[in-house]
């Protein structure tokens, strides 16, 4: 139900039972933790294991579509991206998306997001895309807005963090505004 997708640095592959070592790896990043809603740490392998168990189960529910990014020129994990709470009533969906700190600040994430956007839009039919990011985690939100989301609230203590209530940022894009600034965007 996920389909392979290809921007020109990244290949974009389903998520697979065989990903737990590299995911583990690479969400396990107490840094990488500490700055997504909902990567525990440590995270272990059988942690891991559950984690891409309960994704699989979302993907062939139909309620979500979920990629691992993989570097074209070193076939390496890079990090992960997703579409859930697919409401096909609604047209709407939730974006997630983290990756290693070794590739942070090198445009993957906006890569690959932009074009899981796309596939959002063209493919699934959306018509609005989400996403959420701690307050103290904007550099999300500037990938995010680089894919033309706009931020629409703060949300006061949404989630609990380590034990820390967390205030989280919600950001989205809908048809309309996309169709605008995809044209810029079609750097693959």
């Amino acid at each position: 139900m996920t389909p392979i997708l290809e921007t020109e640095r990244l290949l974009l592959r389903p998520l697979a039972e065989e990903d737990a070592s590299a995911i583990q790896v690479i969400a396990g990043d107490r840094q990488i933790a500490d700055t997504t809603i909902s990567i525990p740490h440590p995270l272990d392998i059988d942690g891991t294991r559950q984690w891409i168990t309960a994704k699989l189960k979302e993907v062939e529910a139909g309620h979500a579509r979920h990629w691992v990014m993989v570097a074209r020129q070193t076939q390496e994990m890079v990090g992960s991206i997703l579409l859930r709470d697919i409401d096909n009533e609604h047209h709407l969906a939730e974006l997630g998306f983290w990756i290693g700190r070794n590739w942070w600040g090198k445009g993957y994430t906006t890569e690959a997001l932009r074009r899981v956007v796309r596939f959002g839009f063209t493919d699934l039919d959306m018509n609005r895309l989400y996403a959420f990011h701690m307050v103290r985690n904007p550099a999300s939100g500037a990938v995010l807005a680089k894919a033309g989301f706009q931020q629409e609230g703060i949300m006061r203590q949404r989630v609990c963090k380590w034990g820390k209530f967390e205030d989280v940022v919600v950001q989205a894009v809908i048809l309309d505004d996309w169709r605008e600034i995809e044209p810029q965007q079609r750097a693959f």
